[in-house]
């Protein structure tokens, strides 16, 4: 089986934190491609990011359908690109808030989310409703580090991520989701630190997506996830251009 964790930026050193975490937690016979677009932001942090990342996204779920893919993981907690992506794959696609939110709601009668900026708490909530737990989600809670400051030893990231998923426990919640990719990697330390279930949304949308390929499941195509109407595209977005001639990604 493969599956391509897809780094919506384009940093490298993020797409490799996430691909160990996806790795870690896959089956000995699922093979784990991390990438991250050849276009597109360094980070996500507004929706102005979002918008620019998602061509750039696209242009991986195409390769990995001409590649084999058999399932595809959206590796930023604001599952960029999350119903295009289903409408060109073959496979199922996850967004890993959505895959976190799916596990934590298993884990308790609650959860919060612990996620990077203040100014990414609505699109986290936009989310959280999206996905019916509205009724489940206690709260969402700002760390104010920037996503590439996650990264970085120098900072002091990770003890302040504890402390707020702390209070998020504190205030009741049987569980903790956390808002962002780059947290993948020390999710085991933080939920130790707080002794309550921490989610990673990158280990969960792994997981769940090996289960769906191995129960034969995949996007329903019948409908809203029908495969586009091909039509011309001009300008910079020409190649994507659906059945267009290579390179171009579709």
């Amino acid at each position: 089986m493969r599956i391509r964790v897809i780094n919506p930026n384009t940093t490298a050193s993020m797409t490799e934190t996430i691909g160990r975490s996806a790795s870690g937690v896959a089956g000995p016979l699922t093979l784990v491609e991390a990438v991250n677009p050849t276009m597109g932001p360094a980070s996500i942090e507004s929706h102005y990011e979002e918008a620019l990342a998602v061509p750039g996204l696209l242009e991986q779920v195409a390769i990995g359908e001409r590649e084999g893919a058999d399932a595809f993981v959206i590796a930023c907690f604001g599952d960029p690109g999350l119903d295009a992506a289903r409408e060109i794959a073959t496979g199922p696609v996850l967004g890993i808030a959505e895959a976190a939110m799916h596990a934590a709601a298993m884990l308790g009668r609650s959860f919060g989310i612990v996620t990077t900026l203040g100014r990414t708490v609505g699109r986290a909530g936009e989310l959280v409703h999206r996905y019916g737990f509205a009724d489940v989600c206690t709260e969402i809670r700002a760390c104010e580090i920037p996503v590439l400051a996650l990264d970085d030893p120098a900072s002091d990231a990770r003890n302040v991520v504890v402390d707020e998923c702390r209070r998020v426990v504190d205030a009741g919640a049987d569980a903790v989701v956390l808002g962002c990719a780059g947290m993948a990697d020390f999710c085991s330390w933080v939920s130790g630190e707080v002794g309550a279930p921490v989610v990673d949304g990158v280990s969960a949308a792994t997981v769940l997506a090996e289960s769906l390929v191995r129960l034969g499941l995949a996007t329903g195509k019948r409908g809203e996830y029908a495969s586009p109407p091909r039509k011309a595209m001009t300008g910079l977005l020409a190649s994507f251009e659906l059945g267009a001639p290579a390179p171009a990604p579709f």
